[in-house]
């Protein structure tokens, strides 16, 4: 149950007719705080929201847009700080909590039942009969939200069948009928095409016009200056700004997002200039269909040679997934070739992809040499040897927290990545493709991660680093590879990077 301070507590669930009346409504959060393990993922900011306008939310990657709307709709309590809904102090312990007051999120990867129908959908979570009469009446609920907000969807078609657009609709209308007033959309548009997204701002403006308050998150800079009417923009968990949009122009919004910190660095300084040698990774006209059945990944070629780190700077969702994945073998090109030497991969997701987290420190170290000797002769494995081996790369590599026949999902992030690290480098290879490779890590972490990447450079080995981590790009990279829906958008030597021409290609605000 959702308390208000001074007012009698309110829950069960919202009545839409009532909460969309009235006077439009006015959300405000109060220095707010989150931090997760000792580091502040949103660290005392204010935000005002109010009925009737759409409120840009913007900020790169681990901004704390995420964890700002995670409070706000009762998924994460804050630390410190408050959350004022029309001039009330409202606690949030859960998303029901959080609609009974009308206030609900679309999030960009959508929490749909596809073998249920749209009205079923939409009863999920209401706590009510669902029989024949009930589901008559969402349905006669669905086609009216439908037909006013011009969200067209059928509400008996079973969700499999729906296309993209359609199932964000059906997210959208199962908010405005559980009597959201506060509509968060998590980068709505990162999945639709561009027809789709006009739509989809057609309807937004009518639900502002009605006293809605629409959160747009983003990370596009053009949309956001397209289609709100003011924009809060975060850096580093704090508040870097807020501001009326028509005010505000793409070099503003990008010195708020990336700061002055970035500005003064000198991409030398530190840095061992090395004369790259042959090509041993070749990207030529590579388009990838992504998971949603639209291009992630469109006409790219790039190179990478001997003794040289290429950093691929970009926001992440704009294809660098889709790409990694392709060189390292995980995903079928559409269309065009990666010729590759022999490749080490590190890919951002250490468990799901990169480690069997149910297996022992001993045979993740062996998934690439099992085959052979010394861990295997004449098909039978050789433990002894493994142990052997893996002792000596824990060494090496100063991977911690391990212990014999302790499944690898209880070590620290960061003994993952150096366990990963460890199997892939002791391979012989000529091109290491490292993606997010220090995302999650502490310092100690990841600068010892950072030491590995220039030692493969240093040693006569190509390395094309994919991170969201611009700091970290600029840091270590030779050349410097900007990714934007799918495409290469620039391309930057160390010594001559334009840091303003790169956080604008970064969110499509470049001319």
């Amino acid at each position: 149950m959702a308390v208000r301070q001074g007012v009698d507590g309110v829950g069960g669930e919202a009545d839409p007719v009532a909460l969309a009346g009235g006077p439009p409504v006015s959300l405000r959060v109060d220095r707010i705080s989150k931090s997760f393990y000792g580091v502040a993922a949103v660290d005392d900011v204010s935000v005002e929201l109010h009925g009737g306008e759409i409120h840009g939310l913007l900020g790169e990657n681990g901004a704390g847009k995420s964890t700002l709307c995670s409070m706000l709709v009762g998924l994460y309590r804050p630390d410190s700080g408050r959350i004022v809904l029309d001039g009330d102090e409202v606690h949030l312990r859960s998303p029901d909590d959080a609609a009974a007051l009308g206030i609900g999120m679309v999030y960009q990867h959508f929490r749909l039942v596809e073998s249920f129908t749209v009205a079923e959908n939409i009863m999920l979570g209401r706590g009510t009969a669902g029989g024949r009469r009930a589901r008559r009446a969402v349905e006669e609920q669905v086609d009216a939200l439908a037909s006013e907000y011009g969200l067209a969807v059928h509400p008996g078609a079973p969700v499999w069948q729906l296309s993209v657009g359609e199932r964000q609709r059906v997210e959208i209308l199962k908010q405005l009928s559980r009597g959201a007033r506060v509509l968060i959309l998590d980068e709505p548009t990162a999945v639709l095409a561009p027809h789709e997204a006009d739509r989809l701002f057609d309807a937004v403006r009518l639900m502002v016009d009605k006293g809605h308050a629409v959160v747009l998150v983003s990370h596009k800079m053009q949309e956001i200056l397209g289609h709100t009417d003011r924009v809060t923009v975060l850096r580093a968990g704090r508040h870097a700004g807020t501001g009326a949009t028509a005010s505000l122009t793409p070099a503003a919004l990008n010195t708020m997002m990336f700061g002055n910190d970035l500005a003064g660095t000198d991409t030398t300084e530190g840095h061992t200039a090395q004369v790259p040698g042959e090509p041993v990774l070749t990207v030529s006209g590579l388009t990838v269909t992504g998971d949603h059945g639209r291009p992630a990944v469109d006409d790219v070629s790039l190179t990478v040679r001997r003794r040289e780190i290429v950093g691929i700077a970009g926001v992440a969702g704009n294809g660098q997934r889709e790409l990694h994945e392709t060189i390292a073998g995980l995903r079928s090109p559409a269309t065009g070739t990666v010729t590759t030497a022999a490749l080490a991969y590190v890919p951002e997701d250490r468990l799901g992809t990169g480690l069997a987290p149910g297996l022992p420190i001993e045979h993740n170290l062996a998934l690439r040499s099992f085959r052979r000797e010394p861990h295997a002769r004449r098909g039978v494995l050789r433990h002894r040897a493994m142990r052997e081996t893996a002792t000596a790369l824990v060494d090496a590599f100063d991977v911690r927290g391990a212990r014999d026949g302790m499944p690898v999902s209880f070590m620290s992030g960061g003994n993952l990545q150096k366990a990963i690290l460890a199997r892939e480098l002791s391979e012989a290879h000529d091109v290491l493709v490292a993606a997010a490779p220090t995302r999650g890590l502490d310092i100690a972490a990841a600068e010892a991660v950072r030491r590995h990447l220039r030692s493969e450079r240093d040693e006569g080995r190509g390395v094309l680093l994919f991170s969201e981590d611009l700091g970290e790009v600029l840091e270590l990279s030779d050349r410097i590879l900007v990714m934007f829906q799918g495409r290469l958008v620039g391309e930057f030597d160390r010594g001559s990077v334009d840091l303003d021409q790169v956080g604008l290609l970064m969110t499509g605000a470049a001319e």
